[in-house]
């Protein structure tokens, strides 16, 4: 009788596993990429989407960055196949109490242009406690570009420093409109509704063409998203 109630219990966790790898916001269907989500009320907006880094399926070593951040770890949008076209959402971040990373910035963003496998897509992201620090170095690493998996801001902060990143006037607990247009090898990165892109990438370096978006988080985040739009 043990045996069969164990098994029950086993087969239980895997039907909550499964059904936990999905979740339907804004009348479409997101798969959980090394991730946590829910659909919250924060402030005066309702459903929002909250995600965070899942540690368990994804798990962090500060003292291996390279292998352990600027991976997978997002919620993507199912059924979609996208070359060229336009994001944009609205984006608040918080940074957790008592997480595993103290350098943690709030970092959040979009991945785009991601493979079937989620082994290769390009994104940018933002590290909002940057954006007001009375650091010049730090403000300069507000906005950071990466394309998983042979090029993340460690590599590219030695081997092109600057062109991958820059500043930008953001903050944490504020929410900021983020739109990327992304065309052939360039993408441009518009904040806030400016007319001016805030970041320019002449030269992207991912090795997929076409993929779904995600919607990103990194360490330490706690990540909320709403108005989504896409457009080809």
């Amino acid at each position: 009788m043990l045996r069969i109630f164990l098994s029950f219990l086993v087969f239980v966790c895997f039907l909550v596993q499964t059904f936990a790898q999905k979740i339907n916001w804004e009348k479409k269907e997101f798969e959980l990429v090394n991730t946590k989500a829910s659909i919250v009320t924060l402030g005066n907006y309702t459903n929002v989407l909250k995600v965070e880094r899942d540690l368990v399926a994804f798990p962090f070593d500060e003292k291996n960055l390279d292998a352990t951040v600027d991976g997978p770890s997002f919620v993507k949008l199912s059924n979609l196949n996208l070359e060229n076209g336009s994001i944009e959402v609205k984006v608040l971040s918080k940074i957790m109490e008592n997480n595993s990373f103290p350098a943690a910035r709030g970092f959040i963003g979009l991945a785009y242009r991601i493979d079937q496998d989620n082994k290769n897509f390009d994104a940018i992201y933002l590290r909002p406690s940057n954006g007001r620090a009375d650091d010049q170095l730090r403000r300069n690493h507000s906005v950071q570009y990466f394309a998983y998996p042979n090029y993340g801001f460690n590599r590219l902060r030695k081997e092109a420093n600057g062109l991958y990143e820059t500043y930008a006037n953001i903050g944490l607990e504020e929410w900021i409109t983020m739109r990327i247009v992304f065309q052939d090898k360039k993408a441009r990165l518009y904040l806030n509704q400016q007319e001016q892109p805030a970041f320019l990438v002449n030269d992207m370096l991912g090795s997929s063409k076409n993929g779904s978006i995600g919607l990103w988080v990194e360490i330490g985040t706690e990540g909320y998203f709403r108005d989504l739009k896409i457009s080809k």
